[in-house]
């Protein structure tokens, strides 16, 4: 592994506010000559409420938690020197003439969009939105969810649509903008040029002039308000830099791909597998494999297919700690290694599992459907669970490879699944290849780091990921057992279409 490229002037830290499915956080990060450490300040539950219009996020309650969180940072941090903000992608805020929000940004799990997708699809082409795009279909990207807001009394009052990272930072400045990395999961944004497609925005009826100015990361997006300082103690005058504000995007900004030939993993409540190409990949054969273009750092594409991920085994574990069953992950992935190996697997991407009441049950009639038993005990369910999590690891970066001609040596599986040493070894076993687990913190290292570049501290896309190889811990799964039996396996999933 070659040396840490050297890093100009002295240490200093930089506070990333980082929003998940399910929590959000902030945290400090403190960067220098070998130095990239990493201090959770505050960390806060992210409950989406559900009103008579359908289920939300609580973005309210979570702005007072990244308060709460910047002020904990200027109490404990040296000083801060900026502030960046990502979050989750395809969802959004109106604002009105006034810049005030119009409404509470609706969930990507709400029902709204179930028969609007199809319906935008048949109208636009599925072949004609793929190639301006370049996104997978989903049916909660946010083309689908503003056609299904068409003719409401919130997006006609709407002056300017701003994605959930953006509206936070509006709220932090004042300034209004669309960081390109999150702007690439709309739908909205041409995959060629890395413009808004005005001409698409209006053929699904949405004002082109909704649409934001476009920013970069490592721009700046303004500095503080008047009131956030007071609110938070940080010095007057502290930047909000744009990061990679897709939590993906930075996520993979910080994957230590050092050398040719890996892949990556950012395996959270989903699972983002793919690998980074110099441009997209627009084919028909991409199209039917359900595949997206996703910008990331430096002009980089994300190619990568979204898998339903930890989002299963969480919601298992949510219903059983509701009945008052034993839920501790780590008793639950001890019985899941002693389980039987293979006696069901599931596509985790099946409809079923996007929303269910009962994850467990979901899970289990599912098996039955298909033809195989139900997990008798939680242990074996488990390990279905991430039994099937490996093989559509596998599944989607062999087909990935195969369609950006590309060879793959390693994968790099980041986030917080990359503490679940049992799927870090089903996904090695499964795919026949090398397994470097970590970062955990990939999203928020990532976050820091473009804030550090901005500021002039690092280099560039390599220097920062060799700075992560060289201070990060790593951990290494070998492939090991019988790859014909996960070849066996994989052939009995029903995946969804």
């Amino acid at each position: 592994m070659t040396s840490t490229p050297p890093i100009a002037g002295a240490a200093r830290s930089y506070a990333a506010v980082d929003l998940g499915a399910t929590s959000g956080r902030v945290v400090v990060g403190r960067v220098g000559r070998g130095e990239l450490t990493l201090t959770e300040v505050n960390r806060f539950a992210n409950v989406p409420v559900r009103l008579p219009s359908g289920l939300h996020w609580n973005l309210p309650g979570l702005f007072t938690g990244i308060l709460d969180g910047l002020r904990e940072a200027a109490r404990t941090a040296p000083a801060v020197t900026s502030v960046g903000v990502d979050t989750w992608a395809v969802d959004y805020g109106l604002l009105d003439a006034d810049g005030a929000l119009l409404g509470i940004p609706y969930h990507y799990r709400d029902a709204r969009t179930a028969t609007v997708a199809p319906q935008v699809r048949d109208k636009a082409g599925a072949q004609e939105l793929y190639t301006v795009n370049g996104l997978q279909h989903l049916p909660f990207n946010t083309v689908f969810q503003l056609a299904a807001a068409r003719d409401t009394a919130q997006l006609a009052a709407a002056e300017k649509l701003l994605l959930i990272p953006d509206l936070l930072t509006h709220w932090l400045t004042g300034s209004v903008g669309a960081e390109v990395t999150n702007a690439s999961t709309t739908g909205l944004l041409d995959a060629r040029t890395g413009e808004w497609s005005r001409d698409l925005a209006a053929r699904i009826g949405l004002d082109p002039a909704l649409l934001p100015p476009l920013r970069h990361p490592g721009e700046s997006a303004g500095e503080l308000l008047p009131h956030i300082v007071a609110a938070t103690g940080l010095a007057a005058g502290t930047p909000v830099v744009t990061v990679a504000s897709h939590d993906t995007a930075s996520a993979v900004a910080a994957v230590p791909l050092t050398a040719p030939g890996g892949a990556y993993i950012s395996c959270g409540t989903w699972s983002l597998a793919g690998l980074e190409l110099p441009g997209p990949v627009l084919t028909e054969a991409s199209r039917a494999a359900n595949f997206t273009n996703e910008r990331g750092v430096d002009g980089t594409f994300r190619y990568l297919r979204n898998i339903m991920g930890m989002w299963l085994l969480e919601e298992c574990r949510r219903v059983w700690a509701a009945r008052g069953e034993p839920s501790e992950l780590a008793s639950l992935l001890a019985d899941a290694a002693r389980a039987e190996p293979f006696a069901a697997v599931i596509d985790p991407d099946a409809p079923e599992f996007l929303a269910p009441a009962d994850m467990p049950a979901a899970i289990a009639e599912t098996c039955v459907r298909t033809g195989q038993r139900a997990p008798a005990s939680r242990g074996a369910l488990v390990r279905c669970v991430l039994e099937s999590l490996a093989l559509a690891h596998r599944r989607v970066l062999r087909r990935a490879a195969a369609l950006a001609g590309r060879d793959i040596t390693r994968i790099h599986l980041v986030g917080g699944g990359s503490r679940n040493d049992l799927l870090c070894r089903f996904t090695a076993d499964a795919t026949g290849l090398p397994v470097i687990a970590g970062p955990t913190e990939a999203t928020a290292l990532g976050n820091i780091l473009v804030q550090a570049r901005a500021d002039g501290l690092v280099g560039d896309l390599a220097e920062m990921r060799q700075l992560v190889a060289d201070t990060q811990e790593l951990r290494h799964f070998e492939p090991s057992g019988d790859l014909r039996a996960w070849d066996a396996a994989d052939a009995r999933v029903v995946t969804a279409p």
